[in-house]
Formats: C-alpha cells, sequence, structure tokens
C-alpha cells in the first residue's frame, strides 16, 4: 500500500527534522566543550520535545493516509492498524529511562 505523505506535514516534519538535526550538532558541541551540566540536560530536553514534535507530525500523517484507508478496507487490514498503534502506544509509554 503506498500513500504518499501529505504535502503539508511532509514540509513541516522536514523543517521539524532539521531542526533537531542542529540541536544535535549544537548538544554535541557542548558536552566537547564542557558545558555546564544543567545547560547540556536542557538542550537534551529540548531535543526530546522537538522529536515529539515530529513524532506527532509523523503520527497525524499516518493516521490521515495509512490507517484511514486500511479502516476503509476492513478486516485484516484494519486488525492491523489497530495493532501499528498499538505498538506505537507502548514505545511512547515505555518508561524506565
Amino acid at each position: 500500500m503506498l500513500v504518499s505523505m501529505i504535502a503539508d506535514l511532509k514540509k513541516r516534519a522536514l523543517h521539524r527534522s532539521r531542526i533537531l538535526e542542529g540541536q544535535m550538532r549544537g548538544l554535541e558541541k557542548m558536552i566537547d566543550n564542557e558545558d555546564y551540566c544543567m545547560d547540556i540536560i536542557t538542550q537534551s530536553l529540548a531535543i526530546q520535545k522537538s522529536l515529539r514534535s515530529l513524532n506527532k507530525l509523523l503520527v497525524e500523517n499516518h493516521l490521515r493516509t495509512h490507517v484511514s484507508d486500511m479502516f476503509a478496507a476492513g478486516g485484516d487490514s484494519r486488525d492491523h492498524a489497530v495493532d501499528e498503534l498499538l505498538k506505537v502506544y507502548e514505545l511512547a509509554n515505555v518508561r524506565g529511562e
């Protein structure tokens, strides 16, 4: 099943990934320079927030494209969509960091 990304969501996801790339370079530089630990942690947490934002865009795209098609198809396809979403939910809610 080939469904393209929604153009606006793709544009926003690419923008977010480029921001993340810059944030990661900044984090690496901070570690290399042995910056103040709290500043490094703050940068790391900002990256995690950006990743959550990216994931939200990707989930939205998946729901609006693949999942809607899979639900329309019904049967095993619908069951597969539910299984995928449950798996993502479990991954997103893993604790023990």
